[in-house]
This record gives C-alpha cells, structure tokens and sequence, in this order.
C-alpha cells in the first residue's frame, strides 16, 4: 500500500515538472501568432472559473443558494463592484438563502 502511495506522488511530481519544463525548453522565441498569444492570455481565466464554478454551486447546502449568490456576483460585478464586496454580497446573499432554503 505505501509503494503505491510514493508511486502516486512521484508520478504527480514529474507530471507536474515536465509541465512546467517542456515548454521553457521548446519555445525559446517569442510567440508571434496572434491567435495563440490570445489562446495562452485566456488560460489563467479559464482555469480559475473551471475550478472556481463547481464549488460555488456545490459548498453550499443547497446548490439553489449557490446558483443565487453567483448570479447576485455577477449582477454586483457586472455594476463595477470590486473583489472584496462581491464576496461579501456573495456570503450574505448566500447565509439569507441558506435560511429560507431548507
């Protein structure tokens, strides 16, 4: 059991390294395409909302109070709220839905 535990987490860690490494030592000029400049701009985002999205539905008790705190950030965002008070609207709409919610 404890081999294949170390087997696991080696395996990650060269994963994770060769991911890092590979594309340092094959691109060594700038990139000029212009669509995969746009591709590798959109990446971090993309990435943030794949992890981002499935726990605000599923952190909640009920994934209705989720579904309603994400819309309320995204109507707060949409008006040119910041990171810090569409959190919070975020927490507070969902604490109230959690209430009614059951």
């Amino acid at each position: 059991m404890n081999a294949y535990i170390y087997i696991c987490i080696i395996t990650a860690a060269v994963v994770s390294y060769l991911i890092r490494v590979v594309p340092l030592t094959l691109i060594r000029k700038p990139i000029k395409n212009q669509f995969i400049k746009s591709f590798l701009y959109y990446v971090p985002y993309v990435t943030l909302s794949v992890m981002t999205f499935p726990a605000i539905i599923e952190a909640t008790n009920s994934p209705i109070s989720g579904i309603i705190a994400l819309v309320a950030g995204v109507v707060a965002a949409f008006f040119g709220a910041g990171l810090l008070p569409v959190a919070s609207i975020c927490c507070v709409v969902v604490f109230i839905a959690e209430l009614f919610i059951k």
